[in-house]
């Protein structure tokens, strides 16, 4: 009897999966080029940005159709003409021309990696230069210069580099040695990695990346840290960053573990949102995901996902067939994880999209937080501002949204924070 064909069972899936996406992607183009704003925000959003977003929005759509065709026949092809073989092969030449241990199997996969690293950088560059600077150039967003997106790049570079081999050859020495308990080791050792780099990048790699200041005293300042006091959000840092110096996209976002909270305010947010009770609305907005503990929530689903799928790994790590089928001769650790998340693709997108389904719950319960809160018109004024300067998409074909988007549609939030108004009048 035969090997199962897992690899065509991939390959398969992995088209179907395309042609699906992108008829989903097509269903939003159509939506795109909808001449006229939704009802809902008729009279909300101006003409003129409206005719904005449908032309980044456009050129964004062209661009993914581009960039997912040729993901997805380079996809086929590393998995078809046995690229990832071959690789392996070479990382095995490599290691014998410069004298090291080819027996090693962490030097091994270190040398795999490192092509894997060259071969990707080559792949994305062109893709990221157009959407750095043209794309997002032509609509006004990109402000970062040549030098410092290779600068960024460099320093990437160095990160992985210096974090990759520590985190490879420990994830390789769980395997090797931990017997039947190996799923609960591997757990253990991403939870504490996870725990550890939440706490490190914030403090040492963001700072390599943007500047990061105390916002000054005032009475954006004041009215933040009476609403964290309020809620008895133990708010310690109070930070601006320079997200200026790359793009003029706006954001705001909180972290830090226990009484150890900091909230960060994009300085694009604050040149957008020139009044004062529009951004405290959209911290109202952040703070509500912490109260309703949806930051612990999505932790913890996603620690069990990650022991459920090392509890799969476990399972098929010792397949002769499976490694064959993708032109294996023997069975590297790295491998085994890379084979194994390809055979779970059927199950990660379904995951994905009742993740995103959550995701979209938790939005509007934390719209419905910050309005309980009082800052409703605020929230409501500071979405569509955000809308309109980030040119986000106003047209959304439903199917797509309910897919793809982790967060609601403007319109569908809006609404939301409109209905109980309804129901009183």
């Amino acid at each position: 009897m035969g090997s199962l064909p897992y690899m065509e069972a991939v390959l398969g899936f992995m088209i179907l999966m395309y042609i699906f996406e992108t008829y989903l992607d097509l269903r939003q183009h159509t939506a795109l080029k909808l001449p006229n704003l939704p009802k809902p925000l008729q009279g909300v959003v101006s003409h003129e940005k409206f005719e904005k977003s449908r032309a980044y929005s456009l050129d964004k759509s062209y661009f993914h159709f581009v960039h997912e065709a040729v993901t997805i026949l380079m996809d086929i092809s590393v998995l078809f003409f046995g690229v990832l073989p071959w690789l392996w092969m070479r990382a095995g030449y490599f290691l014998v021309y410069m004298g090291l241990n080819s027996e090693n199997e962490i030097l091994y996969t270190l040398s795999f990696l490192a092509g894997v690293m060259i071969w990707s950088q080559i792949i994305d560059l062109p893709f990221s230069l157009y959407s750095t600077f043209v794309l997002e150039a032509r609509h006004g967003f990109n402000k970062q210069t040549l030098r410092l997106f290779f600068w960024d790049m460099f320093k990437s570079i160095c990160l992985s580099i210096l974090l990759g081999p520590p985190i490879v050859a420990a994830i390789i020495f769980i395997v090797q040695k931990g017997g039947p308990y190996l799923a609960i080791y591997l757990w253990a050792f991403m939870f504490v990695l996870s725990i550890v780099m939440m706490t490190l990048y914030p403090i040492l790699i963001a700072p390599l990346f943007n500047k990061f200041t105390p916002l000054s005293e005032g009475g954006l300042r004041e009215k933040i840290e009476k609403l964290a006091s309020s809620l008895k959000f133990p708010l310690k840092k109070l930070f601006v960053v320079d997200g200026s110096t790359r793009s003029s996209h706006s954001n705001a976002y909180m972290y830090g573990f226990f009484n150890n909270k900091r909230i960060v305010l994009y300085d694009t947010l604050l040149q957008q949102c020139k009044d004062e009770e529009e951004v405290v609305a959209v911290i109202a907005h952040e703070l509500g995901h912490w109260k309703l503990n949806h930051t612990v929530y999505s932790f913890i689903a996603v620690q069990i996902l990650t022991l459920l799928q090392f509890g799969g790994y476990t399972l098929v790590r010792n397949s002769k067939d499976l490694f064959h089928s993708f032109g294996f001769e023997t069975q590297p650790v790295l491998i085994g994880l890379i084979i194994f998340q390809h055979t779970v693709l059927p199950l990660q997108h379904l995951v994905s999209f009742g993740l995103n389904l959550v995701s979209r719950a938790f939005e509007f319960q934390a719209d419905a937080f910050a309005k309980k809160l009082g800052y409703a018109t605020a929230l409501r004024a500071g979405l569509v501002k955000m809308q309109e300067e980030n040119l986000s998409t106003m047209n959304t074909d439903p199917w797509y949204s309910a897919y793809h988007y982790s967060h609601p549609p403007l319109v569908e939030r809006l609404m939301a924070l409109d209905e109980p108004d309804k129901k009183r009048d």
